[in-house]
């Protein structure tokens, strides 16, 4: 008898406890989840509107959860679509490139004839533009070209497909200035590297990438400082011929380049050099200083 009726024993304690605690948990989360299908099950045009309410007002974070509740509860329709595109542009203005170009890419891939398709090519080449910079460029002030620049190469290749697949499209014109302000950050990429090889007594490796600009980058506003680094380096491999050419175009083309009175380039004292966090200036910043 005195068994029958005897004390629980610490391990079923520990039971009950655990029993009780699962049972709370569940109708916790029974409750919220009750909570957010009460908003997710909001109209779509409720939810539009106060999304697009939080736009107008620059609350781009606010608007993002909302265009998002309205495409995870609502996948389908014109209101979608719409949300979609919003979503994309809330994201962009955020600062969440990443997430930008995933919304845009999911856009097209299923709305690939929509009507708006150009502005979305035009939008992610907005992002691809200035992806993985942003952090970077608050920290510290660094130049665009001398990043890395595969993010900016898609860039141009979205505004490339506005201009050449939708060239009657509102964005075709404005594309068509992005590229050439990204052709001369990629230009101006391969002239600070050609002028740390020619820095290093790297003339063939100089001469390659002087080249390589005047190729495939024509008409950059770097253009006539390519052919003075290609005078510069001949003239170091003693290769005289081809320096005298290269002094000759520019004479014909650029005859106040400071390169031809002997002045360039100038490149940046070796202290700068060393401090990676000093805002190092290149050859080009110092040429484009003196001018000033």
């Amino acid at each position: 008898m005195s068994q029958r009726f005897a004390a629980p024993s610490a391990r079923a304690t520990v039971r009950v406890l655990l029993l009780l605690l699962v049972v709370a948990l569940t109708a916790t989360g029974c409750g919220r989840n009750k909570k957010d299908k009460a908003v997710d099950s909001r109209p779509v045009e409720a939810i539009y509107t106060e999304a697009h309410t939080d736009m107008t007002r620059g609350n781009w974070s606010g608007a993002e959860k909302q265009f998002q509740s309205l495409i995870a509860q609502y996948p389908y329709g014109p209101y979608t679509e719409q949300a979609q595109m919003e979503l994309a542009y809330a994201q962009y203005k955020s600062g969440k490139l990443e997430e930008a170009v995933s919304s845009i890419d999911r856009f097209l891939r299923t709305y690939p004839t929509q009507r708006n398709v150009p502005y979305m090519y035009y939008l992610r080449g907005l992002a691809n533009s200035n992806r993985d910079t942003v952090f970077l460029q608050k920290v510290w002030s660094l130049d665009s070209s001398r990043r890395d620049l595969s993010t900016p190469l898609q860039g141009y290749s979205d505004f490339n497909t506005v201009s050449e697949r939708y060239p009657n499209s509102r964005y075709a014109a404005d594309a068509r200035l992005r590229m050439v302000q990204l052709r001369n950050t990629f230009a101006r990429h391969e002239m600070d590297t050609a002028l740390y090889y020619l820095h290093r007594g790297a003339y063939t490796a100089a001469v390659g990438r002087a080249k390589y600009i005047l190729e495939t980058l024509p008409q950059s506003e770097y253009q006539y400082d390519a052919v003075a680094l290609l005078g510069e380096a001949y003239t170091r491999l003693g290769n005289k011929p081809l320096a005298d050419d290269a002094r000759r175009v520019l004479q014909m083309n650029d005859p106040q380049h400071p390169w031809l009175a002997g002045k360039w380039p100038d490149f940046p004292s070796t202290m700068r050099k060393l401090n990676p966090f000093a805002g190092e200036k290149s050859a080009l910043d110092n040429e484009r200083d003196d001018a000033h």
